[in-house]
């Protein structure tokens, strides 16, 4: 059999509502080029039941169980592990990709080929109709001085595997290693940015990012660990710059917090603002 071009990798725990669902997507896809590599992380529900009767009648649905429960961004590490193709698109367990989805993804990302990975679900930007290539300087201002760009998901993302590999795949740092890795991506590699209509997102009640606010700290000591290195793009000015910006930023937060009586957010947001010179 020929190597896939394509390696769509779907992480699942427990999603037995959904993840019927989120596979069937990945087979109605009109680009054919794909393997499917589902890796549970020791589900106790039916989803390794439903995933087994899909893959007995499609080769190209490939289930792997894990000896032991991974969480979440090991699991997606798994993932790329066992993938051949030359591109990682990941689709979440309880998420789904429209049927042109894939075609629109590989045509981007072939028509960009200095470009590491690519990033979808943006809005409309001024600067270009999509898509278009960020250099890396470019991608971090798009993100702390444009509309932002490290916010988006995993489903959001098309990542080349040799890149993947270069940049060891993603640390383990609970809800923000997406957030992370955008950064780390970002510093070597050009990225493509590509509209909405692509994937679409599923919300409910059991998934982790109703509990954005708990990690608040997270995503500030990362901001504040790729924003100051060295290694990144920008110049000592901008990176000055954006952090005054960062400064004023959660000084407003914090007065617009006390006004509205939420004093454990205006605490919050003034340690982040004196954290920033």
């Amino acid at each position: 059999m020929s190597v896939p071009l394509v390696s769509v990798l779907m992480t699942a725990y427990n999603r037995e509502k959904y993840i019927g669902a989120a596979i069937e997507s990945v087979r109605a896809s009109t680009f054919e080029n794909w393997e499917l590599i589902v890796v549970d992380d020791r589900s106790s529900d039916k989803t390794v039941d439903i995933v087994k009767k899909i893959s007995e009648s499609d080769s190209r649905v490939k289930l792997h169980i894990n000896e032991k429960n991974l969480g979440d961004y090991p699991n997606r590490n798994r993932a790329a592990e066992l993938a051949s193709g030359k591109y990682l698109k990941y689709v979440d367990a309880d998420d789904y990709i429209y049927p042109w989805g894939l075609q629109l993804l590989v045509e981007a990302m072939e028509k960009y080929s200095d470009a590491g990975w690519g990033l979808c679900s943006l809005h409309q930007s001024d600067k270009a109709p999509f898509p278009f290539i960020l250099s890396p300087r470019e991608a971090y201002l798009y993100h702390y001085k444009g509309p932002g760009l490290f916010h988006k998901a995993p489903l959001s993302s098309i990542i080349r595997r040799d890149v993947f590999q270069q940049v060891n795949g993603f640390r383990e740092i609970r809800m923000a290693g997406d957030f992370d890795m955008w950064h780390r991506l970002a510093k070597q590699f050009p990225v493509v940015l590509m509209p909405h209509g692509i994937v679409w997102y599923r919300r409910h009640g059991e998934q982790e990012v109703k509990d954005y606010e708990k990690y608040l700290d997270v995503y500030e000591s990362l901001r504040k660990e790729h924003l100051l290195d060295h290694s990144n793009p920008l110049s000592g000015e901008m990176r000055q710059e954006i952090s005054a910006d960062l400064k004023n930023k959660y000084k407003k937060q914090a007065m617009r917090s006390f006004v509205k009586m939420k004093l454990s957010a205006a605490k919050r947001y003034m340690r982040f603002a004196s954290a920033w010179k």
